[in-house]
């Protein structure tokens, strides 16, 4: 009984020293399977990726997590913002002026909308530039995008004004991407 002791413990000594050891060729590989503390998963969405804000006050802060200080609020309910990178439930976001920092995911929705970022923009009655003009739309104005199809998009603005406005009027839309 007492040899088979130390045969078991010796054993499993020069297991756990085999597994300590470096691994090569197909053991390297199954390392690389497993999760470490290091890789974090995001929402598996692509990035960077264009959302709004859920809230009208929503806290900017300097990394991902609540430890972090606050860095700003944004103030504007369905501001858009560009997610630019993810940490578990945490994502870096960049606004139209291209400022950046982290917020609770949370506190983001998928309802796509657009702001005036440069010069003012006009909103037509169909997607065409010789098409009646709607309103104009100053710097700063915010609306929801309905869809959006080659250069031009489908938007809806306060006061219920609906048309059609060139993609590269505005900020909260990539140049080829599709909304339906």
């Amino acid at each position: 009984m007492g040899i088979r002791s130390s045969v078991l413990v010796c054993g499993f000594s020069v297991a756990l020293a085999a597994f300590s050891l470096p691994q090569t060729g197909g053991g390297a590989a199954l390392a690389a399977d497993k999760p470490t503390s290091a890789q974090r998963k995001g929402s598996g969405l692509p990035i960077p990726r264009f959302a709004s804000l859920r809230s009208d006050e929503v806290n900017v802060r300097t990394g991902p997590g609540s430890r972090y200080p606050v860095d700003w609020v944004f103030k504007r309910k369905a501001m858009p913002v560009e997610i630019v990178a993810e940490y578990e439930n945490w994502r870096k976001i960049r606004d139209w002026q291209g400022a950046s920092g982290w917020v609770h995911q949370s506190l983001l929705t998928g309802k796509r909308s657009f702001i005036i970022s440069a010069k003012t923009a006009s909103l037509y009655k169909t997607p065409a530039s010789s098409a009646e003009v709607v309103a104009k739309l100053e710097p700063e104005v915010l609306g929801e995008i309905r869809s959006c199809a080659g250069d031009w998009c489908r938007v809806k603005v306060a006061g219920g004004v609906s048309g059609w406005i060139e993609r590269s009027g505005m900020w909260g839309v990539y140049k080829s991407e599709p909304i339906n």
